[in-house]
């Protein structure tokens, strides 16, 4: 779409270029020439009247030299050297098609080579944008595969911390019950020895004798 749109104003450029050399030509044509009419070829008489006879015509978009007006006529000195005279409305001030037709198509040949040009290099860039967005869309992609091994690996450091800390707990509770049932156990002898002690015989201390 970029590249049709980028097309399409070069073709404008062109258009627009062409105008302008047509334009130019007109404005440098000088006061004295003029150009028969591309629409028809025309009849040209001896004098600057309608009562004048015919004595030949003219080519459309041939080029004449303006010597004089009179009335509705012009005199003019076609590309034969002769004078004769035409009507004024059959002449026109800008270079006729057929003058401009070489110039316009040697214009458009070198426009139309450049826009080649132009869209050879614009496929190029077209091109080379389009792979260096490939490597970015590939690099993005390797990323977030990344992202979610780091991720599965991360839950499952997490599970394993969890159960970790569950056998930790249950080892100090385990400790902590050994810890009563050691503790309970000197007690519980302790009192029976305390128990036990005062019903045991006691031997009777031998009186010494004084001889």
């Amino acid at each position: 779409m970029q590249a049709d749109k980028f097309c399409f104003s070069c073709v404008a450029a062109a258009a627009s270029v062409l105008l302008s050399v047509a334009s130019t030509q007109a404005i440098a044509q000088t006061d004295n020439q003029a150009w028969v009419s591309d629409a028809l070829s025309t009849y040209v008489r001896s004098g600057p009247t309608d009562g004048y006879r015919i004595i030949g015509t003219l080519n459309a978009g041939e080029q004449v030299e303006v010597l004089e007006e009179s009335g509705n006529y012009t005199r003019v000195r076609g590309g034969s050297g002769d004078t004769v005279w035409v009507l004024t409305d059959e002449l026109q001030e800008t270079p006729s098609a057929r003058e401009q037709l070489p110039v316009l198509q040697d214009r458009v040949d070198e426009l139309t080579a450049e826009l080649a040009g132009i869209n050879d290099t614009w496929e190029q860039r077209t091109s080379s944008m389009t792979e260096t967005l490939e490597i970015r869309e590939q690099r993005i992609s390797d990323l977030e595969a990344r992202n979610n091994e780091l991720d599965s690996e991360t839950e499952q450091s997490r599970q394993q911390v969890r159960a970790l800390q569950a056998r930790l707990d249950t080892q100090e509770e385990d400790l902590l019950m050994r810890y009563f049932m050691y503790g309970g156990g000197v007690a519980g002898a302790g009192l029976l020895v305390g128990l036990i002690v005062p019903h045991l015989p006691r031997r009777r201390k031998k009186r010494d004798r004084w001889f």
